[in-house]
């Protein structure tokens, strides 16, 4: 944890909201929660431990989820019965990557925190020009997929839910992940929902940034008690979220589905660079 002087000073404060608006931007534009993010800019940029980083980046997780999951423009998209089911196991996942955490050494983290990113920035670049729609209003989505108005297409759409196991079983890890990072089970719930699932990125995204704070509440408990969470950068990182939340949502219904894709790729490949370099470096 970092030192309560350092945890107190105002450039430090400022920069941790700054974080959390960009962090809270693109979580909410994306659907991975913002901790991928936010994680690196506390880390590397500030010089906080990565577990401090990490719980810091749980409670944003929780913040970014209510702002989507209350938001009228994303309610629209947001498939309720698809993102709890998933996020059942979810849930069970982030209890059991937070408890084993302390047996984890920083460096070991960090390499998993690169390769999660570099694998998903790959799935991505694959599904570019790929969209999950049905242009056909009048079929039925059935039980678990959904249908929406979509700007782009100008009509609505529909989708249906397919290899639900493969969903199921990425949510569990996603939660793991999530528990051991402090980044949300989104960052593979969104790909895998997108690539193996049939749903269109924005419902994923949407879904899954409403239902991750779930996932989030199970471990962040555990993170506090630890000493791992500096409730003033916190407090500031979450009243960054929140605003750049909004922005988010807000850009989320112009953006077109293929520049969505781009950017996560390239913020993730960025990302995963970076943590790769420091495993190595100390």
């Amino acid at each position: 944890m970092p030192p309560i002087d350092a945890a107190h000073e105002p450039l430090t404060i400022v920069v941790s909201m700054v974080a959390g608006a960009v962090a809270g931007s693109l979580g909410a534009l994306l659907g991975i929660g913002g901790g991928v993010f936010l994680i690196p800019l506390l880390n590397l940029g500030l010089g906080l431990p990565l577990k401090t980083a990490s719980g810091i980046s749980l409670m944003t997780v929780i913040a970014t989820s209510n702002a989507v999951a209350t938001s009228s423009a994303a309610r629209r998209v947001i498939n309720l019965r698809l993102g709890m089911l998933l996020q059942i196991v979810a849930v069970g996942g982030g209890l059991l990557g937070a408890l084993v955490l302390p047996r984890i050494a920083t460096a070991t983290l960090y390499i998993i925190f690169a390769s999660v990113t570099a694998v998903i920035a790959v799935v991505m670049l694959t599904r570019i020009d790929k969209r999950n729609v049905i242009l056909d209003s009048s079929i039925d989505p059935g039980s678990l997929g959904g249908r929406f108005y979509e700007d782009e297409s100008g009509r609505e759409v529909v989708y249906k839910v397919r290899r639900l196991p493969a969903a199921l079983g990425v949510s569990l890890i996603g939660g793991v992940v999530s528990g051991l990072l402090g980044i949300g089970g989104g960052i593979l719930q969104v790909p895998a929902l997108i690539a193996w699932c049939g749903v269109p990125i924005r419902a994923a995204a949407a879904t899954t940034a409403a239902m991750i704070g779930i996932t989030a509440l199970g471990s962040a408990p555990i993170y506090y008690a630890r000493g791992h969470v500096s409730a003033t950068l916190a407090a500031a990182a979450v009243l960054g979220v929140l605003f750049g939340s909004r922005v988010g949502i807000r850009l989320s219904g112009r953006a077109r589905a293929r520049g969505l894709k781009l950017l996560m790729a390239g913020v993730l490949g960025v990302v995963s660079l970076l943590y790769f370099y420091r495993s190595f470096t100390g």
